[in-house]
């Protein structure tokens, strides 16, 4: 009996005194949405596009497709980079117009 009583106070006092861990769960909105990319996807049969940076993720692009489906594009595509060329020239142009 006593050798009980010795065994549980000494897994109290673990633990009470054990450390407490530094590391953070990783949420749902930490992960990586896209596990891997295609570098072809028919421009006519996307109806939108999504970009997405999360923290310790490469940039992320999302396209929804017309059937409803969603496919990451590598980032690196030909086509999107002039596509991000072209939307960003817009911007500035339409910033350089209100000012």
């Amino acid at each position: 009996m006593d050798l009980k009583l010795i065994v549980i106070f000494a897994l109290v006092v673990v633990v009470i005194h054990a450390p407490v861990s530094s590391a953070k769960p990783i949420s749902l909105v930490e992960r990586c949405w896209c596990r891997s990319t295609v570098n072809t996807v028919p421009q006519r049969s996307i109806r939108e596009l999504k970009f997405l940076h999360t923290p310790n993720c490469p940039f992320q692009v999302i396209a929804k497709l017309k059937n409803n489906k969603e496919v990451c594009i590598n980032p690196e595509t030909k086509w999107l980079q002039q596509y991000l060329r072209n939307a960003m020239n817009k911007m500035k142009k339409a910033q350089q117009q209100q000012s």
